[in-house]
Order: C-alpha cells, then structure tokens, then sequence
C-alpha cells in the first residue's frame, strides 16, 4: 500500500484496499482499476495524474459514492463506504464532501448566489442563513461583487471559482476536483489553484485533485500518478 508516513494526532482522511473496478459489455470486461490501495491523511492537497483512460475519473467518483467498486476497502474518516446504505452515502455527499467540476455545472439561469446557496437549500436551510453563508464564501473567493451575475455574464476562472463557493458553503471536510483548471487559461488556473491551496490552508479542508497538467499533478503535498488502472510507485 502507498501510505505516506502518519505525524502523530494526524487523522486518515483516505484508505483504499484493493480496490477493483471494470465494467463489462456483451461478453467482454474491461478492467479499470486493478488493485488500488493508498492512504492519505488530513489537511492535505493531493493531485492525482494520468493519461486519457487511466482510471483517474473512475477513481474519483468511486470516492465521492457516485459510482460502487467491484471489490476492496474504501474508507473515509474511517467510515466504510462500501457497507454504507444509500441513506448513509446522501449524507455522506451531502455534508462530508464538496465537488469541483471541470464544467462548472452551474445553474445558467440562477445567479452566482443562488448557485452557491442551492446545497444549503437541499439541506433544508432557510433562505435568509443560506444566502448569508453564500455571500460569506463569494467573498471568500473575491466574488462578491458579482454575486447577482449569471454564469453568462462571468468570465470562466470566475464561474469556476463560483463553482469552488458552492463546493465549500455547508464546511465539508473533503473537496474532489475534477480538472478544475481544465477548460481555464494559465492565469485563471493560478488562481484557481492558490484558492485550492487556502482552502487547504486556511480552512482545513481536505482536497484530492485529478489533472492531465504536468505542472498541476507536480504541484501538490502528495503527487500521484496513475496508469492502466493502477498507482503508480517511483
């Protein structure tokens, strides 16, 4: 297993043992992870690199409960989420993790506030504490000057960090990045990287990034590299 080594107090944030993926068509499986096991503890930024089809994508959405291993140990903070009931993994998606799209996915019709506000609203927030917390974030993403624009009207590294608001405004312990700087020119992927870094930093908050960018995957307190569905070891 890749494990980095524990400073004491240090909690697990991430535990994979022999994980398994493939998916299958007519007769014929194709393997997509082999055999993945790491570990990873808190307050850290962790990219995660490979080519096309390496598996990083499935990884990454095996991690946030959108999709199920075939085999193998996957623990967050200690809970297994592959004995977890769908119930459990709502919640868990719900308050444990926050997730950064490389396509914003955000509401065109809504404004920058209502996007951020929308995860507090599923969660039964009243309107009035929802949309003081998500002034609170766009401020803390240098956005709130913008906070009754549209996605329309922002550029992309704006709607991106938009995107990174909505991603922290109910305080997850955890943030999965998904090429967050992939349609995004290099000044707008500075930025969206240093805001990563404070959330981090400032916030305490747990971030596992997936890129292609060679400078990105390099840039990380724990840079790892996949290939044909496994880890690699250097």
């Amino acid at each position: 297993m890749i494990a980095e080594k524990k400073e004491s107090g240090t909690k697990s944030v991430i535990k994979l043992e022999h994980v398994n993926k493939s998916y299958s068509q007519d007769e014929i499986v194709f393997p997509i992870l082999n055999d993945i096991s790491f570990e990873i503890t808190e307050k850290k930024l962790v990219t995660l690199m490979g080519p096309s089809g390496s598996g990083k994508s499935t990884l990454l959405n095996i991690l946030s409960a959108i999709e199920s291993a075939d085999s193998g140990k996957i623990e967050i903070y200690g809970h297994n989420l592959s004995q977890a009931s769908e119930g459990e993994l709502t919640i868990y998606r719900r308050k444990t993790i926050g997730i950064v799209f490389q396509f914003f996915h955000l509401f065109p019709y809504l404004s920058a506030i209502e996007n951020v506000a929308l995860p507090l609203y599923l969660a039964g927030v009243s309107n009035s504490v929802a949309k003081t917390k998500a002034e609170e974030v766009l401020s803390l993403v240098d956005l709130d000057h913008r906070k009754a624009f549209t996605p329309k009207e922002m550029s992309g590294g704006e709607k991106q960090r938009v995107s990174i608001a909505r991603a922290i405004v109910h305080q997850p312990k955890l943030i999965f990045a998904d090429e967050p700087t992939g349609n995004l020119d290099s000044k707008s992927s500075k930025i969206i990287m240093d805001l990563l870094s404070r959330c981090v930093k400032d916030l305490g908050i747990s971030v596992f990034l997936v890129t292609h960018n060679e400078e990105i995957g390099q840039s990380g307190d724990i840079n790892l590299h996949m290939l044909d569905g496994k880890i690699q070891t250097k």
